[in-house]
């Protein structure tokens, strides 16, 4: 499934680009595990995302074929200066 699963994440990455929700970065890890970072442009973004049957549609298929080991919906800037 890892062959699937990578154009599923591709197909959403291209669809949250291209109408201006944001942006995805993926990481694999030594383990061969992945990290998907989503960067939305602004909260009304990330509202419309989660309303945009194109984007409901991908993410149930998704859903499918990976396992998802923990969701992080909001994380904090920290300042290292």
């Amino acid at each position: 499934m890892e062959a699937a699963s990578l154009d599923t994440l591709r197909e959403l990455g291209v669809l949250i680009s291209s109408k201006r929700y944001g942006r995805d970065l993926l990481y694999r890890t030594t383990d061969s595990e992945y990290l998907l970072l989503r960067y939305w442009n602004s909260e009304e973004a990330r509202q419309t995302a989660m309303e945009d049957p194109e984007l409901l549609r991908c993410w149930a298929k998704l859903g499918n074929e990976i396992r998802t080991l923990k969701v992080y919906e909001k994380l904090e800037t920290v300042e290292l200066s």
